[in-house]
């Protein structure tokens, strides 16, 4: 089976082709980024309108195939007006491609990913992109949230962080840099029970910044402080089931020291320790096909092509298998 997908859930719009058999035949894609601001979800759909075309054209082109059986996109969660541009793409070349389509879950994508890229089995997931904070177990055919974020998931509590300090949208690579030579300065460590509390720890180190701390010392202080307090609550996830894997999927992935920390308490503990490859650790439409593939074959179709914006990780059945 080929798949055409299709992701446009917040700043990246993105097309591929991939196989049943999880052989990715082409990848474009396309970041609307900002050096003043984070993410203006009327300038990311403007982004995404300008450029869906010649992205997915390409797509097609690279992958040098003529007919496709199926298009997936992904139908939320995420900006409103992102969703809409990826609906309308899909919508569109489903038609003239004549083939089905069908709208998955972006975040269970990520979730699926892992079983694509790494050779997991039953792992917890250890989510963390912009918009999503979530330690989660594969129970009872549901994704179980375990553990998340209360109030700003960590890869926007990074990214306001960064704009508050000057370094443009996306932040989190930044800081990275700069922790590399920063000392730590004390910054609220806030768990509550399987959550984490990530508001006030962002108030607390742009306050200091502008008291003059340096930037160096705070972005080295704020990457350990809620490195910390995610590790913690993966390894209390650990104990709880008794799991004996962990691989962390989304776009703060791609940070070198969180998944330092997360390997070394998992290796502590016994636990095997995986990471989504950086290409394939953030939003990307490759996890989307794949998604649209397992979903296709476990019988589900979408009738009614649509977006949901807000739809819940913890809300979908299931139903197919890895």
């Amino acid at each position: 089976m080929l798949c055409l997908a299709i992701e446009s859930t917040a700043h990246t719009f993105a097309c591929s082709v991939i196989s049943s058999k999880g052989k990715i035949l082409s990848d474009v894609r396309d970041m609307y980024q900002s050096n003043t601001h984070g993410i203006i979800p009327s300038e990311a759909a403007q982004h995404h309108e300008k450029l869906y075309h010649q992205i997915i054209k390409k797509a097609i082109e690279e992958s040098k195939i003529e007919k496709f059986d199926l298009l997936a996109y992904s139908r939320g969660p995420g900006l409103s007006p992102s969703l809409k541009v990826g609906l309308k793409a899909a919508k569109e070349y489903s038609e003239d491609l004549k083939i089905p389509l069908i709208g998955v879950n972006h975040c269970c994508s990520h979730l699926s990913s892992a079983h694509l890229f790494t050779e997991v089995k039953d792992p917890i997931y250890i989510f963390v992109s912009g918009a999503n904070t979530q330690i989660i177990a594969l129970e009872g055919g549901r994704f179980r949230l375990l553990g998340e974020a209360l109030s700003i998931a960590l890869g926007n509590a990074l990214d306001k962080f960064g704009r508050e300090i000057g370094l443009g949208f996306p932040a989190g690579p930044k800081i990275e840099e700069l922790a590399k030579t920063g000392k730590y300065i004390e910054l609220p460590y806030v768990v509550k029970g399987m959550d984490i509390e990530l508001s006030g720890i962002v108030t607390s180190a742009i306050s200091k910044f502008k008291k003059r701390t340096k930037k160096e010392d705070l972005c080295f202080s704020i990457q350990e402080t809620l490195f910390s307090m995610l590790t913690e609550v993966t390894e209390r996830a650990l104990a709880h089931t008794g799991k004996t894997e962990a691989v962390i999927i989304g776009g703060v992935a791609a940070n070198k020291r969180l998944s330092e920390m997360l390997s070394i308490m998992c290796k502590e503990r016994n636990a095997k320790f995986y990471s989504v490859p950086l290409k394939y650790s953030g939003d990307n439409s490759v996890m989307i096909g794949y998604q649209g593939i397992l979903e296709y074959l476990a019988g589900n179709r979408t009738k009614n092509p649509d977006i949901h914006p807000y739809e819940r990780t913890d809300s979908i059945n299931v139903n197919w298998k890895y």
